[in-house]
């Protein structure tokens, strides 16, 4: 299915909705019958009709469509949140006794429900370096159920071996679950490498506009369904018809902004690897990281994060740095028009700082849409700020 006619054209059904080239927001809450036996057809299968927008809405399954057909999937389901779609995607796949393998820091609220929900309920979580399949390998056990990746992950961007993790699962019986906001379906497919369930935050590149919070969970007809009929009904955290609108709008350029950002990323990460008060730059597409080859054979792009460990003496040398900065807007997430920074630093008490720990020095940078030359003169006021 061509890249263009899913975002243009796929689900959107212009005869239905008086040939209007955007989709209508069919905000409405419910939806009526004309007789008892439609009625009962809805109640007793929601998945394929339109009952109550906690369900299924006409705006929000013209989105999952779309999103489904970029993952190469049967289906999808769009969550008020990524945290969301992740706690429906595990929380579908669990039952108490049994055990998971997970990457070692995940995302924030995965790793908290791995660490603080889930042990409420008997499901216990071990964590490994995913850059190596025999460690997937030694912490399997009979009760395994599920195995968690985020693949690259958002900060040092270690890159699991998706197609012999999921050989090894399948021979196993286990569920595979993978993270995949770094890159969105246009540069990783993870269930085309037999993944299973494949999810995204469709707060970053996916809306590109920093004004609405979604999860995305892909899969199989039966596992969509299932999730949906449990999970996704009961916890209620469906996305809305106008933030469904807002993705579908941020699909149309989402090709075009992704080339822009990787080739401006491109640049950023030449000029950080050149400066003199940068010790080592992380990025997945560079031939300095470890993993070079295998990020180019699983992925088709790499963009727009990028880490830096700045030569710092001191914690305050790292605050200047970023408190410096005019244009590149300190804050959480990525995937926006706007280029953003976040210190390690931030995440820990400014007493516990240890210059010699590379990690307390690392700076994450998302580059947006802004000129390269813009972004660059920012840095090096940043830098200047440092001294």
């Amino acid at each position: 299915m061509d890249l263009s006619y899913i975002i243009n054209e796929l689900g959107e059904d212009r005869e239905n909705y008086f040939n209007a080239i955007a989709p209508p927001i069919i905000q409405s809450s419910n939806f009526a019958f004309k007789t008892v036996d439609e009625m009962r057809s809805a109640f007793a299968d929601e998945y394929s009709n339109y009952l109550y927008s906690r369900g299924v809405n006409p705006t929000v399954e013209i989105l999952c469509k779309k999103l489904a057909a970029l993952d190469h999937a049967e289906d999808c389901l769009v969550f008020s949140s990524g945290a969301a779609a992740i706690f429906a995607a595990v929380l579908a796949n669990v039952k108490s006794g049994d055990h998971i393998v997970s990457v070692k820091k995940p995302y924030t609220w995965a790793q908290k429900m791995f660490n603080h929900i889930l042990p409420r309920f008997g499901v216990t979580t071990t964590y490994i370096d995913g850059t190596d399949i025999g460690n997937f390998e030694r912490a399997i056990l009979p009760s395994t159920k599920v195995i968690y990746l985020e693949s690259p992950n958002s900060w040092d961007y270690a890159i699991q071996d998706l197609k012999a993790v999921a050989e090894l699962a399948k021979s196993e019986n286990i569920i595979t679950i993978i993270d995949n906001s770094y890159c969105t379906p246009i540069y990783q497919q993870p269930i085309d490498f037999g993944i299973d369930l494949a999810l995204q935050s469709g707060t970053k590149y996916i809306g590109g506009h920093s004004d609405t919070v979604a999860g995305i969970l892909s899969g199989s007809n039966e596992m969509i369904k299932r999730i949906f009929n449990s999970e996704f009904l009961n916890i209620g955290s469906g996305i809305s018809p106008f933030n469904a609108w807002l993705l579908i709008r941020g699909l149309r350029t989402l090709p075009m902004r992704l080339e822009r950002i990787t080739k401006t990323t491109l640049q950023i990460v030449q000029y950080l690897k050149a400066h003199e008060k940068v010790e080592k730059v992380i990025f997945a597409f560079d031939e300095s990281f470890p993993q070079y080859s295998l990020a180019k054979q699983q992925m088709r792009g790499a963009c727009g994060l990028v880490t830096f460990i700045v030569k710092a003496d001191t914690v305050m040398q790292i605050e200047n740095f970023c408190n410096s900065l005019q244009h590149i807007l300190m804050a959480v997430s990525w995937g926006g028009h706007e280029s953003l920074i976040v210190p390690k630093c931030s995440g820990i008490p400014a007493a516990n700082f240890n210059a010699v720990n590379a990690e307390h020095r690392m700076i994450r940078m998302y580059v947006g849409l802004e000129e390269a030359e813009y972004l660059i003169k920012d840095l090096d006021r940043g830098f200047g700020g440092m001294d």
